[in-house]
């Protein structure tokens, strides 16, 4: 039976007394565990019921012991990547979560990313505490700033040394929790006491082992409002057809949720699924028999989608590594017009790309509430000397998730599965979108 590593590092024995107000029964137990797979099978040939995988994730939470001396204990929290709704709310509930329920007072954040970690950076490490953040996490954006890409990790470790920090957050993605693991790595083998506690965040809520990510509801909601404008635009003219282009580089997860919200959409085109404009069972030509029966259309497709009409533009990387896409909305609104124009009939586009209102949005009350959960289970690892890990979500539970398992895949929709079958249900459209012998570049 093939099972899993998801083994957490820890710096050493924790001797201290937890100083949280709790009854000894409500700490978890390193005994316990989260199935990493729910589900029993019907394996044996007596029919004997099993699990597959009895492997699991530690429970996030408390620890009777830990680690580090509070009054002791130095603390840096960075935020990396794009922006997302929730980023300011876990920074604060770690401040919080620090410095009343644990009593640290040495709380640090850096700017603008792993680069206000570097050698000769030109914004030192800035100072956080609880009345400096009484209001943050109304906003939206980043308080500490953000950046994409990295300094060398010697760079970074020398950087966490030199200032004694024994505490390191990590707000971000999977190309965060990477560096964070590098991190960890170095400062193992150095034999630097260090620990690494990420906090994951991805808009696009596609890294390994967490079922939603904080953000998720808020960009999902925001979404909703502009599939709810584009359909009326669309249903303001003869013809008239709605485009919005939602994020998601590799997983399709807001196009899809919002798309079943809205129950409007006709088409929604994600990354897990090919489709395809040309040729009879093409998406133009279902969007001819769309016009054709009701005079309206609204389509949704996630800015991953259709990058095979842009297999010949040369390939290019942002600073975290990530290939950089073709604008599959503009392409969309342009064939579309060029189509239609074709058969000699009009047709009034409306195109709308909601991207950055959602990423810079303020959390809804739903994603406060999960970012606080994360950042305060994640104070409790650390504090109990845990390294190497981020919070997760599996189950409806917190999970301690080692940062090397974060690369085992990465969480997208299943073509086969229930979220994509409630797709097919509410919008109508066919399985398969146009054939591929049909793909013309």
């Amino acid at each position: 039976m093939n099972k899993k590593n998801f083994h957490v590092d820890e710096l050493g024995v924790p001797k201290h007394a937890n100083p949280v107000d709790m009854a000894p029964s409500r700490f978890v137990g390193q005994d316990k565990r989260i199935a990493h797979n729910p589900y029993l099978y019907q394996i044996a040939p007596d029919g004997d019921w099993q699990l597959p995988d009895l492997s699991g994730f530690e429970p996030a939470g408390p620890r009777e012991h830990i680690y580090f001396d509070p009054k002791a204990t130095k603390v840096a929290i960075v935020s990396c990547g794009g922006l997302c709704p929730g980023i300011n709310g876990v920074i604060r509930a770690l401040v919080m979560q620090l410095w009343y329920r644990y009593g640290v007072k040495n709380i640090f954040g850096a700017r603008y990313g792993y680069q206000g970690l570097a050698k000769n950076q030109s914004e030192s490490l800035m100072e956080l505490h609880p009345d400096s953040l009484t209001h943050v996490h109304e906003a939206g954006g980043s308080f500490l700033g953000s950046s994409r890409g990295s300094p060398p990790t010697e760079e970074i470790l020398e950087t966490l040394i030199d200032n004694k920090i024994q505490i390191l957050f990590t707000i971000g993605g999977d190309g965060t929790m990477r560096g964070a693991h590098a991190i960890q790595e170095a400062s193992k083998k150095r034999g630097y006491p260090l620990a690494v506690v990420g906090v994951p965040k991805t808009i696009d809520n596609d890294i390994a082992y967490v079922r939603q990510s904080f953000g998720f509801e808020t960009a999902v909601s925001i979404a909703y409002q502009a599939l709810q404008s584009a359909h009326n635009e669309a249903r303001g003219y003869k013809n008239g057809i709605g485009l919005v282009k939602l994020m998601g580089r590799h997983s399709g997860y807001i196009a899809a949720t919002a798309s079943l919200a809205a129950g409007h959409v006709n088409f929604c085109l994600v990354p897990e699924v090919p489709f395809y404009l040309e040729g009879d069972s093409g998406l133009l030509k279902l969007l001819e028999k769309r016009l054709k029966e009701r005079k309206h259309a609204l389509v949704v497709v996630a800015e991953g989608a259709g990058q095979h009409y842009f297999s010949n533009m040369k390939a290019e990387h942002d600073a975290s590594g990530n290939i950089k896409l073709g604008n599959i909305g503009h392409y969309l609104k342009d064939r579309f017009t060029q189509h239609f124009s074709g058969l000699d009939q009009e047709v009034t586009i409306k195109y709308i790309d909601p991207s950055y209102l959602i990423r810079s949005a303020p959390a809804n009350p739903a994603d406060q509430l999960f970012c606080t959960k994360l950042a305060q289970n994640a104070v409790h690892a650390a504090m109990a000397g845990k390294t190497g890990l981020m919070i997760g979500y599996w189950h409806g539970s917190m999970t301690h998730v080692p940062l090397s398992a974060v690369n085992d895949y990465r969480q997208s929709i299943n073509p086969g599965g229930h979220l994509w079958f409630n797709i097919m249900e509410t919008t109508g459209q066919p399985m398969h979108i146009g054939n591929p012998s049909d793909f013309t570049p």
